[in-house]
């Protein structure tokens, strides 16, 4: 695993009979019980409302910003989706490799991903056990998304783990009432290319659709041999009646990525900031070497059935399944291995004794996560209400392999020398209810019951066996001034459970969160401006300590009492018909209490200290221009202050500020022949140059590493629509 870091634990090729799954799925789409539809109601932006009951609008007390599919599209040359959502408000983004492909991270008001709630179409994504999101399996899924949307702070109640620092909703492709297709190529620095093919039958017989997309994407890294080989792929059915919307969806990715989530330490950084220690043994002859296949393997499939049934023009339901099967592992050389360690025998040659040997490991993930969610929504006059909830159930193995050793003793291949498990049962409930009480006012209300059952080995001595109940409520209320401007009021309660690297780091208890916003909108046709206050106070928050065990996850331990404090404010400012400015800052103070550290005499409070990886100043900027209607042009900013990588005020900790710059150039031919248009797209990140670093890990001791992310680098893309 790697911080999230968006990392993963690899694959096998797992080899799934789609026509076989094809006619199952589609066969459920013609069942006579969905097309025998007799409601003649019109029913309008169907798609959007498979994730209305986890998303928000203006009218509700919920800090967010939206980002729809040509915004995603125009930055869409092959970085993933963390690295596109860098100049959101709030928002700190990182790369292992250095340049955006492969494994990334994102951070909000400086909680990490694993804190950060992800949905897909309503479905849960976080991984159950880490809680970590991993788009890196999900290579390009960029390229089939509709829109984006993201809560900042508890946020709404939502499916999955909860919300402690943002919820993340992606919403896939809308069906398409005309046939197209799409090809995108690009290329850039280190060796980079993407290459996606997409389609659409357009509604045949004005109600079935087929869609779907293969994307294949390669880069080098800036670091050395952070190379990814990506592969994904996207196929959608829908159904659509004058009240019914049924989807089928099946996706998934395929990625083998070399390691690259050690970080260096402070002299190499000065002296070689591209090496990777990941791989480095010394040979026979004394010579350091690296091995060719220090990799991270994984193959993630996801299957998806959505019903929508609008009922009548107040009611509208929809009900999911989902399934999703993820197989995988990372391969490592291990030198000079103790075969205690291994559960080897010694190897005796007369006087010579061998307990020790070089081997290469695969250590294993095989996963199935499965479930429904579904909602209920009602909407007439004053009333919004929506009754929700899931069922999920994780089942994992983790298990060890030894597929090489110089010294066998009594092992065979691939004999297994660890076996464990993990499993999780999530069920919550929500119901939540906009109500307009007068002209000027309305309330939010928003009750979630949330159980979880967690059993794993392996992580302790004993056996895990862990049940939570968490009862979460949220209220707010919203107050027009008038047609342009609001002013909101909402609190909201979370709790959240360890995770499986929390348990194997010690005895984590649950952490519990109220989180407080005070809100002001502003909004004409050349004008929004938001303002919005914050503050989360903590209780037995799980922080990051700044280390990293030995497969890149991070440790975290529980605190007494702890908070953020901040404002953010983003605008979106129309100067002209040519011009337009998209400004953010967040100012932020986040800090523990009573910080108690063990300083190896004895216990020490050192008082208020900052949470680690918690900037105070966030802020990012868009200067857009309007050459024509054929050419666009961006200048794109990033500032993020300097942040501690520990939890101690160490100043021999902490990484320094940085500010960065980007150019974006779009330019797009619309034609009546062959194809529809052709599109151009220049990207060149980090356009001075800026030697910065935007991650680290404190092992304490002085044992600090960095993660340094590439200086001016570019991607070119060509995409034919027709």
């Amino acid at each position: 695993m790697n911080t999230i870091f968006f990392s993963h634990n690899g694959t096998k090729t797992q080899n799934f009979k789609f026509p076989v799954l094809f006619s199952i799925i589609f066969s459920l789409l013609s069942f006579s019980v969905f097309s025998q539809v007799k409601d003649t109601i019109k029913v309008n932006a169907l798609d959007e409302v498979l994730v209305s009951a986890v998303r928000v609008t203006t009218k509700t007390p919920v800090s967010f910003s939206n980002l729809d599919k040509q915004e995603i599209a125009n930055r869409n040359l092959g970085q993933d989706i963390p690295i596109l959502m860098n100049y959101m408000p709030s928002v700190v983004t990182t790369s292992d490799a250095g340049n955006g492909f492969g494994y990334t991270s994102i951070r909000v008001r400086g909680s990490d991903a694993a804190r950060v709630n992800v949905t897909i179409n309503g479905i849960p994504y976080n991984d159950s056990e880490s809680q970590g999101t991993y788009f890196v399996d999900l290579p390009d899924l960029a390229s089939s998304l509709q829109s984006i949307q993201l809560q900042r702070g508890v946020g709404t109640s939502t499916n999955g783990s909860g919300a402690f620092g943002a919820s993340l909703n992606l919403l896939t492709d809308n069906f398409s009432k005309e046939s197209r297709g799409e090809i995108a190529n690009s290329f850039g620095s280190f060796n980079s290319r993407k290459h996606t093919i997409k389609f659409s039958t357009g509604l045949m017989n004005d109600h079935f659709e087929l869609a779907g997309r293969l994307s294949d994407m390669h880069s080098d890294g800036y670091v050395d041999r952070a190379a990814s080989n990506l592969k994904s792929y996207f196929l959608q059915g829908t159904y659509v009646g004058k009240t019914t919307l049924i989807k089928a969806l099946v996706f998934g990715g395929t990625e083998k990525t070399y390691q690259a989530w050690y970080g260096v330490d402070a002299t190499t950084l000065n002296q070689d900031r591209t090496f990777n220690a990941a791989g480095m043994y010394t040979d026979a002859n004394g010579k350091i070497q690296f091995y060719n296949n220090q990799t991270d393997n994984y193959q993630q499939d996801h299957y998806q059935l959505h019903w929508n049934e609008k009922i009548s023009k107040s009611w509208n339901t929809n009900l999911a399944f989902h399934y999703t099967k993820g197989k995988g592992y990372y391969e490592e050389f291990q030198e000079n291995q103790a075969f205690s360690d291994y559960g080897l025998t010694q190897i005796t040659f007369g006087a010579t004794t061998i307990d020790h040997s070089n081997l290469i490991t695969r250590k294993w993930l095989d996963n199935d996560f499965y479930g429904t969610t579904f909602s209920v929504n009602y909407k007439k006059d004053r009333v919004d209400f929506v009754f929700g909830g899931s069922a999920n159930k994780y089942n994992g193995k983790h298990f060890g392999q030894i597929i090489w050793a110089q010294f066998a003793s009594n092992s065979q291949n691939s004999d297994h020398y660890y076996d464990n498990y993990g499993n999780k049962l999530d069920l919550n409930f929500f119901s939540k209810i906009n109500y307009q009480l007068t002209e000027k006012f309305s309330i939010y209300g928003d009750l979630q019951y949330r159980t979880v059952n967690y059993k794993a080995d392996g992580v302790q001595s004993d056996l895990v066996n862990d049940t939570f109940r968490f009862f979460n409520p949220k209220a707010g209320l919203t107050y027009l001034l008038n047609q342009n401007q609001n002013l909101y009021f909402s609190y909201a309660r979370a709790n959240r459970e360890p995770n499986r690297t929390d348990y194997e780091n010690g005895s984590p208890r649950p952490e519990k969160l109220n989180d407080f916003e005070l809100g002001w909108r502003f909004a004409t046709s050349k004008t929004q401006l938001n303002i919005n206050g914050y503050y989360m106070l903590y209780k037995d928050q799980l922080v990051l300590t700044g280390a990293l065990d030995n497969v890149g996850n991070p440790i975290r331990t529980n605190i007494g009492e702890s908070y953020r404090l901040g404002v953010e404010v983003d605008a979106n400012f129309q100067v002209s018909e040519k011009w337009s400015i998209r400004p953010n800052i967040t100012l932020s103070e986040n800090k523990n209490k009573d910080f108690v550290v063990d300083n190896g005499a004895g216990l020490e409070n050192l008082g208020k200290t900052n949470i680690a990886f918690s900037p105070k100043i966030v802020a990012g900027n868009s200067l857009n221009y309007s050459l024509s209607k054929e050419l666009k042009l961006s200048f794109l900013s990033k500032f993020v202050g300097e942040q501690f990588l520990s939890n101690i005020d160490d100043q021999n900790s902490r990484l320094k500020d940085y500010f960065i710059q980007d150019f974006h150039a779009l330019y797009e031919i619309k034609t009546n022949k062959v194809f529809k248009s052709i599109g151009f797209s220049v990207l060149a990140n980090n356009l001075f140059n800026v030697k910065y670093v935007s991650n680290g890990a404190d092992y304490g001791g002085g044992y600090v590493y960095y993660f340094p992310q590439a200086g001016a680098n570019f991607l070119a893309g060509m995409t034919l629509k027709f």
